[in-house]
């Protein structure tokens, strides 16, 4: 017979609603019941009382490059990339997330540890998955450099990559002008004086036909492997509507709210930074979440740099119903990474489920991810029951 779990009592975020005292009953990696807690137990195995708790979908980040600072925490001091990976996955599942597109930077910035050879060596090993939690997949962060893309066309004959994204970071393009580009590489990248300036110069000497080719060329790469392609950082809408002609689905960062509006009017998803809206603002002045949201052309957050925040997000008032919140990195992350599957408590989905204590600070105390639990802290209590059948 099979065994079913049961996390009942708790408040149920659907993607349209939540059900308060409600039951979530998951067999095998799917979910098959959802009502409320009322009457015996399901039974078949364990039950969750998650009284006082919010029962929420795993979360999907689609942008997260903590891995990068687990591999080389400073410059020069690179660690084994499986033991980066085994300590990146526990600590997202730890936030809640389920999902994990790891955004790996392929650039040569070897003042930071980022370099093409350690983008490719983290790609290998996320692909491979060994010992994880989570489902790590690979985002493939692309510079507009002709070496880049040629490591990425390298990758992708041996590795999935799930999501690729356009970057151009250079002075007087996007969020940087001369002074703020030197100051993010020496101030926050610990890159010596030189080196900025090397990188300025080489990075802003690119005229528009040599762009236009690079871009084409990622597009292309990320055709071939059916993954969807984002572009990053649009300043304003002749941005945003250069990458769509491109074929961009998604626009990440974008900087204006009229990027990002027009982004929303070309059909593309806007993705931001969850510790935009926690921390109230952008670090570098530009879009503020917060007004993304309240100008209704926010779909998606993404960790960004910081898990905990990700989590954190949905419980940031904003004068929005829950559901709509959790959706935002749950339900709408997914769709727009084409995993229909997750990401929403429904009959059918895959049980990547989190169980969330709110307060003080918003903190998991169960995971499970395709059915099996993954995480247990906290105060969630479980019961062995006995077996009786489940219907839908």
């Amino acid at each position: 017979m099979t065994e079913f779990t049961e996390i009942r009592n708790g408040r149920i975020v659907t993607p349209s609603g939540v059900i308060e005292g409600g039951r979530v009953v998951v067999a095998g990696e799917r979910i098959v019941r959802i009502d409320r807690s009322e009457g015996d137990a399901s039974g078949g195995g364990t039950s969750v009382d998650a009284a006082g708790r919010v029962v929420m979908p795993g979360l999907i980040d689609l942008h997260g490059d903590d891995i990068e600072g687990q591999f080389a925490p400073r410059s020069g001091a690179e660690t084994d990339p499986t033991a980066a990976l085994a300590t990146t996955d526990r600590m997202n599942v730890l936030h809640g997330v389920t999902t994990k597109f790891h955004a790996l930077a392929f650039e040569e910035a070897p003042d930071d540890g980022r370099s093409l050879e350690n983008a490719a060596r983290l790609a290998r090993t996320v692909d491979r998955g060994a010992e994880t939690l989570g489902d790590n997949r690979v985002h493939a962060r692309c510079e507009l450099a002709d070496a880049s893309a040629a490591a990425v066309e390298e990758l992708i004959a041996e590795v999935d990559v799930d999501l690729v994204s356009v970057m151009h970071h250079a002075p007087g393009d996007g969020q940087y002008d001369a002074e703020s580009f030197e100051r993010h590489y020496v101030e926050d990248r610990n890159w010596p004086v030189d080196a900025a300036a090397a990188a300025a110069e080489e990075r802003s000497g690119m005229d528009a036909a040599s762009r236009d080719r690079r871009i084409a060329r990622i597009v292309e790469l990320a055709r071939r492997v059916g993954a969807p392609l984002a572009s990053h950082d649009d300043e304003c809408r002749a941005d945003v509507e250069t990458m769509a002609d491109h074929g961009t689905a998604i626009s990440e960062y974008p900087l204006t709210i009229d990027a990002a509006r027009r982004a929303k009017d070309l059909g593309l998803a806007t993705v931001m930074g969850a510790p935009n809206l926690v921390r109230g603002g952008s670090l570098w002045d530009n879009l503020s979440a917060r007004d993304a949201i309240e100008a209704g052309v926010l779909d998606a957050l993404c960790s960004d740099y910081h898990p905990a925040s990700l989590l954190a997000a949905p419980f940031v008032e904003t004068g929005e119903p829950l559901s709509a919140r959790v959706n935002r990195v749950t339900r709408n992350p997914a769709d727009v990474a084409g995993l229909p599957d997750r990401g929403r408590i429904e009959v059918g989905a895959r049980a990547d489920l989190i169980v969330v204590d709110p307060s003080p600070t918003p903190t998991v105390e169960r995971a499970m991810v395709a059915g099996s639990e993954a995480i247990r802290t906290g105060e969630a209590t479980a019961t062995e029951t006995p077996p009786r059948p489940v219907g839908r």
